[in-house]
């Protein structure tokens, strides 16, 4: 498999195969709640979709990222959302940067969302699919987002060379501009930061499954997949 890197902005439409990243945070959540027994996560372009599309179907949880919206029930931080019970529910998750990119390539024949808890299960769907090329968009920081692009480049290194280490990527991103903003945030006391966050979107390969993204009546819907 041939990997493209890519921002958002330049990435194709219709990719064969697509593998959005968000490392910190929108699919670091993501994982987070499909390991506390969440059944599915709907993308919103906006965050007056999500609240409607909350309001529309009672018992739906709304996360966003940035400073606390009313209305939204979860926060974009992995070390918060241990705390509500996510077990079976349907989560509606708006982004900046991570729900954007995914939507931005809906249209991949495969569409995965990726963050360094799932990259190891990332690669294996990958190499199963036996795509020749694939498209790593990076969602941070107009498509620069060092701690992404990391997170990418271990995935495709792992679907050539299953025993590599992830070490160095995790460490890379640890020195990203992305990790010091959420340290500023602890230290300023920014609404949605949890100290942990950064801790938990380096923890590399620690769940089972991949998350891919496929649209199902209108609307791009996350699943975990074995």
């Amino acid at each position: 498999m041939q990997p493209v890197f890519t921002g958002v902005s330049d990435a194709p439409a219709a990719p064969q195969v697509a593998v959005v990243v968000d490392v910190m945070r929108a699919f670091t959540v993501a994982a987070g709640a499909f390991r506390r027994g969440a059944e599915r996560i709907v993308f919103a372009a906006t965050q007056e979709e999500a609240l409607e599309l909350k309001a529309r179907n009672p018992g739906r949880l709304a996360v966003q990222d940035g400073p606390p919206v009313p209305g939204f029930d979860l926060a974009d931080s992995p070390a918060r959302l241990r705390e509500p019970d996510v077990r079976g529910r349907t989560i509606v998750q708006r982004t900046t940067a991570g729900t954007t990119g995914a939507l931005a390539v809906a249209d991949a024949g495969l569409l995965l969302c990726a963050s360094f808890p799932v990259a190891r299960a990332t690669a294996e769907v990958l190499r199963r699919s036996e795509a020749r090329t694939a498209a790593f968009v990076i969602t941070g920081d107009d498509g620069r987002a060092a701690a992404d692009l990391a997170c990418a480049e271990y995935s495709a290194a792992l679907v050539r060379a299953p025993a590599t280490d992830p070490g160095p990527c995790p460490a890379r991103a640890r020195r990203s501009g992305a990790a010091a903003r959420l340290a500023e945030g602890v230290r300023r006391g920014w609404g949605g930061v949890h100290p942990e966050d950064v801790e938990l979107c380096l923890a590399a390969d620690v769940d089972p499954f991949a998350m891919a993204a496929v649209r199902l009546d209108g609307r791009l819907v996350l699943r975990p997949v074995s």
